[in-house]
């Protein structure tokens, strides 16, 4: 166990992280160790590898912690995510997707370039609009992919080139099969548009 998550487990022991009482309206307790990397309004602290979890519907942020808690996405960059996520219970998970899920996505004010969002849009409507809508449509929780829309450019890069890498691993058949169609080039263009957002 590395240091990072030791640091976390003893916090977690430390406020009671392990035996939650039910989501009221302050932050529940296991929010201490999230918001070191996820901030605790979900924005996050600028790291490439962080992602925005702020407006992700609650049945994507448990399908997320499920599958690094269970191991079928691995924590190369990142472990101590990994090691966070195997400490929590299914209430932690429960709790922790409805509080993030309850705050409304920020906006970033990233410098995002114009043309090449423009160039992203029909490469989103071709490939990805059917699994990925933007986190204040009615039908985001849904779909079987997450918001991406006013997600940080650069995280976003960073997913869909350790997708393209094998770095990552696609947990669903028809992502591997669109991520497959990308062109050099689309990568960026699809990050400038979902992070215009």
């Amino acid at each position: 166990m590395s240091d990072l998550a030791r640091k976390y487990l003893h916090l977690a022991l430390g406020v009671g992280l392990l035996s939650l009482a039910p989501l009221a309206t302050a932050a529940p307790a296991i929010v201490e160790a999230c918001k070191v990397c996820h901030a605790e309004d979900g924005s996050g602290v600028g790291k490439r590898i962080v992602p925005v979890i702020a407006g992700m519907p609650a049945v994507h942020i448990e399908e997320a912690l499920y599958a690094y808690k269970d191991g079928a996405r691995q924590c190369l960059e990142e472990p101590v995510m990994c090691e966070t996520a195997a400490l929590l219970t299914d209430d932690n998970v429960a709790d922790l997707a409805e509080y993030y899920a309850a705050i409304d996505r920020p906006s970033l004010n990233e410098d995002i370039d114009a043309a090449l969002a423009a160039l992203g849009e029909p490469i989103h409507k071709r490939l990805c609009a059917r699994c990925h809508l933007p986190p204040d449509d009615p039908n985001a929780a849904e779909v079987l992919g997450p918001p991406l829309h006013g997600q940080r450019a650069d995280y976003l890069s960073y997913a869909l080139e350790s997708y393209i890498s094998g770095s990552r691993e696609n947990l669903l058949d028809e992502m591997k099969e669109k991520i497959s169609f990308l062109d050099e080039g689309d990568v960026e263009a699809l990050a400038h548009y979902y992070g215009s957002y």
